[in-house]
C-alpha cells in the first residue's frame, strides 16, 4: 500500500543536500542540518527563515534542540561536536 503525503507547506533554502532535520517541541521551528555546513531554522507557520548558522566547511550531519540549555548541538564531517546557544548564535563549546 503506497504512503500518501499532503504537503501543505513547503520550505525552501539553496544547498545541494539537507542531512538532518529536527523539529522544536515548543517553538514552530525547524531545524535543518546542509551538506554546505550550514544550519537553518524556518518557522513552519510563516514560513520564514528565522535564523542561519555557518557551522563548517565539512557537511553538517546531526542537529538538536536542546531545549532546556537553549542550545544547538551539531556534528559534522570535520569530527567536531559544536554547541550554539540558539538565541544569541554564540558558540558555548566544541570538541
Amino acid at each position: 500500500m503506497p504512503l500518501r503525503l499532503d504537503i501543505k507547506k513547503k520550505l525552501s533554502t539553496r544547498s545541494d543536500r539537507v542531512k538532518c532535520v529536527e523539529l522544536h517541541p515548543a517553538q514552530p521551528w525547524v531545524l535543518s542540518g546542509l551538506y554546505l555546513g550550514n544550519i537553518v531554522i524556518h518557522d513552519y507557520q510563516t514560513q520564514a527563515v528565522v535564523k542561519t548558522l555557518e557551522v563548517s566547511n565539512s557537511p553538517v550531519r546531526c542537529a538538536k534542540f536542546i531545549v532546556r540549555m537553549q542550545w544547538l548541538v551539531i556534528g559534522s564531517d570535520d569530527k567536531y561536536v559544536r554547541v550554539f546557544n540558539y538565541n544569541t548564535l554564540e558558540k558555548v563549546k566544541a570538541f
